[in-house]
């Protein structure tokens, strides 16, 4: 499995930004997908996740600002952030857990991190 974010860029305060991250490889049916960020010196922090079935959660400090999405058929998950601010700069990386076919048990991919830098 391979996993190939973008979308990341440097915007103003209010602005928006859509990240993307592609699954790609065979033999393995996608299950929850996700974005993390990690702002420098802090450690990395959960955004959001999306369930196969389309349930979502977010985490409280983008709640009402960020939505997460997803196209199964293209093994691709989305996060539309609004209203984006200073304190949303950040590395997002996004996280995607697979089983592979035969297999019983999930397997946790991570991206390599795309930057998000707001500017106030």
């Amino acid at each position: 499995v391979q996993l190939q974010a973008s979308g990341g860029g440097l915007v103003h305060t209010g602005e928006s930004l859509r990240l993307s991250c592609a699954a790609s490889g065979s033999g393995f049916s996608t299950n929850r997908m996700g974005w993390y960020r990690q702002a420098p010196g802090k450690q990395r922090d959960f955004v959001a996740i999306i369930t196969s079935d389309a349930r979502t959660n977010y985490a409280d400090s983008v709640k009402g600002r960020f939505t997460i999405s997803r196209d199964n058929a293209k093994n691709t998950v989305y996060l539309q952030m609004n209203s984006l601010k200073p304190e949303d700069t950040a590395v997002y990386s996004c996280r995607v857990w697979v089983v592979p076919d035969g297999v019983g048990y999930e397997t946790a991919y991570w991206g390599q991190g795309t930057q998000v830098t707001v500017s106030s």
